[in-house]
Parts: structure tokens; C-alpha cells; sequence
């Protein structure tokens, strides 16, 4: 989901999560005392939220919630049993800076938190995020499913996620991603796909959901704001069975990479532009439309004007009631003949 916005001014908070600063310790524990506090008592110590000591509070961004003592204690050391040959006296640190804080949570009687984490969790931050999602390719043994919306997947997108596509594939697991019809245009898309082989199947559609990724149907993660520099992790069963219910439907009305789009019947308008004149049939602006077809306003737009064109259209309004004469503000049906045009075929 990206490497951007990720830093929350750390610069003057240059230490680990074993060895907190006098303000973090405080104000860490304040909020395990209390279950919670307002984000502005934490302005001053970027570092909590940077080490994923504090995270939104689903309910209520503007207060944050602590990540329970034990369960930092048990991230904390599972890193670094991964790099334990080269810093094991870390690890003996970060035992004795946290026993303090397990026997704090023992003190206020917090409820136990499951070994797989809370069952929504907010990741604030591209770098926390990225954590998560290594965590969660680590643990998976089975299958992940993936909608990656919007057009032409750029080449260093395709890169940052090879690595993981690629550990995944060494143990077995099995991969179906959901693009637009638009991403089929990339070169780089058809070269990742080539790489992977019969690891990865790929299917695509006019328009998409939001960025959906899903481990083993037992973890999800989904953007939390329009510009995804924050995340929901999700574990609740009905949520990511309900995910995993969105994801198979859409699958099966997508089409796979290798098959070619249908013809609309009409001659002269492809197929993109049926689902641009479907989506204006549907009062959508031209901007709502580039961004669930996948395409640059621009692009949208110069369709847009070949439409006109090819229905004999001079006005929007008179392409809404063009559209609506040739039958393409609903499902495709037998070929229609265009106003003024003679047949389909143009015969």
C-alpha cells in the first residue's frame, strides 16, 4: 500500500521500542492505566504511534487506544528472535524493559488479547502498514486475494510487492487478483503475471472495489482514508468472511486477463465507452467515472467526445437521451441500430 508519510517527525525520537523515552514511557502508561487518551496528549510523542504502542481508536480517531503490554512484548521479541544471531543481547533488553509493562497490564486487569491481535486494528502510518502486511504474508499458508483498483499498475508497485508474491509462491500458496480492464494495457502487469506462472490468476472488470487484500480468509486489510497512509486490519470472523463473500462475486463476473472483452454490438463504440456511457446514464461528473473506470480525467473525457460524436449527440443532454435510445444505460442486450445511422453494421 505504499512507503510515504511514514515518519510522524520521529527525527527527535531516535530510539526502539525497548528503550523508550522518559515522555513515551509516561504517556504510554497513563494510557494503559486509563484504557485510552485524547491523540493531542501524544502530539509530543510521535514515537508510540511510530512503534504501534498507541493506534486509533476505531470508534473515535480522535483518541487513541494502547496496544496491551503483552502483546508488545511478544511483536517486539518475535523480531528480534529474526535477527537473533546478530543481536541477541537486544533481545535480553527488550525482556527487561517490558516486564514492567506485562506486570502493569496484569495490575489493571486487561482483558487477554488473542495471540492474532484485536479484531479491527488501525494502522497509522506506511511504514506500520507495511509491517502488518509482511506479518500477515508470513503467516499465510494457503491462498490471498487481492482487488487492486484504479488503471495501469505503475512498475514500482508491481516491484514492492514481487518479494512478497514471490514468498508466498515458495510455499505453496495460491494468488487471484481483481484488476479493471484498464490495467490489461500495462506491460509490466503481463510481466509479473508471466513471472509468477500458474501461481497467480488474474481477472479483471470495468470497475472494482477499493483496495482489498485478504490472508487464509482470516485477515483482511482495507484503506482507512482516501490517501492510504492509514489502514484497517481486520480479524473479525464476520467481517473477512463477509470480504471473502464480496470478493467471490466479483469474481465471478470478471473476465480472465488472457479473454478478450465482449463486443458492445454497436459499431463504433468500444467497450470502455459503454461503461462510461452506463455511467453517466447514472448521473455520475466525469471525475467519479475516471476513477472507478481507472483512467486519467482526461482520457474520460476524449472518450466522452467520441461517444457524442458516434451517437450524434451535440449536447450531454442529448447524449444522456442517446444513450438511453441505444440501450447502453443498462446490460447489453441484442445490437441496436444508432439514430440516423442505419444498422449496427452499417449496412
Amino acid at each position: 500500500m505504499g512507503r510515504a508519510m511514514a515518519g510522524h517527525g520521529t527525527d527527535g525520537h531516535p530510539h526502539g521500542a525497548d528503550r523508550l523515552c522518559d515522555a513515551g514511557d509516561r504517556v504510554y502508561s497513563r494510557a494503559v492505566r486509563r484504557g485510552r487518551l485524547p491523540r493531542r496528549d501524544a502530539e509530543r510523542v510521535p514515537c508510540l504511534l511510530e512503534l504501534a504502542l498507541l493506534h486509533p481508536d476505531p470508534d473515535d480517531m480522535d483518541w487513541l487506544v494502547p496496544t496491551a503490554p503483552q502483546e508488545v512484548m511478544t511483536r517486539l521479541l518475535r523480531g528480534m528472535y529474526d535477527e537473533v544471531s546478530a543481536s541477541q543481547r537486544r533481545v535480553g533488553s527488550a525482556v527487561t524493559a517490558f516486564e514492567w509493562y506485562a506486570g502493569l497490564g496484569r495490575q489493571v486487569h486487561a482483558p487477554p488479547v488473542a495471540a492474532e491481535g484485536p479484531a479491527i486494528r488501525v494502522l497509522d502510518g506506511l511504514a506500520r502498514i507495511q509491517a502488518a502486511m509482511d506479518e500477515a504474508t508470513q503467516a499465510c499458508t494457503t491462498e490471498v486475494l487481492t482487488v487492486q483498483p484504479g488503471g495501469i499498475r505503475r512498475e514500482a508497485e508491481l516491484s514492492e510487492g514481487l518479494h512478497r508474491a514471490t514468498a508466498l509462491r515458495g510455499r505453496g500458496v495460491r494468488m487471484r487478483d481483481l484488476y479493471t480492464h484498464v490495467a490489461r494495457h500495462g506491460h509490466g502487469l503481463l510481466s509479473y503475471l508471466e513471472l509468477m506462472g500458474d501461481a497467480v490468476e488474474a481477472r479483471t472488470l470495468d470497475e472494482v472495489i477499493e483496495r482489498l487484500i485478504l490472508f487464509d480468509r482470516t485477515v483482511a486489510f482495507i484503506p482507512a482514508n482516501a490517501e492510504r497512509t492509514m489502514a484497517l486490519e481486520l480479524r473479525h470472523p464476520g467481517l473477512v468472511e463477509y470480504l471473502g463473500t464480496v470478493f467471490e462475486r466479483l469474481w465471478r463476473l470478471a473476465l480472465p486477463l488472457t479473454a478478450p472483452l465482449p463486443d458492445t454490438g454497436i459499431e463504433g463504440i468500444s467497450h470502455r465507452e459503454q461503461s462510461i456511457a452506463a455511467l453517466l446514464a447514472e448521473g455520475h461528473q466525469d471525475a467519479v467515472i475516471a476513477e472507478r473506470l481507472g483512467i486519467s480525467v482526461r482520457t474520460c473525457r476524449a472518450h466522452i467526445a467520441r461517444l457524442s460524436e458516434t451517437l450524434g449527440a451535440a449536447s450531454r443532454t442529448q447524449l444522456g437521451v442517446r444513450i438511453a435510445q441505444t440501450g447502453l444505460d443498462g446490460p447489453r442486450g441484442p445490437a441496436v441500430t444508432l439514430p440516423g445511422r442505419g444498422s449496427p453494421n452499417g449496412r
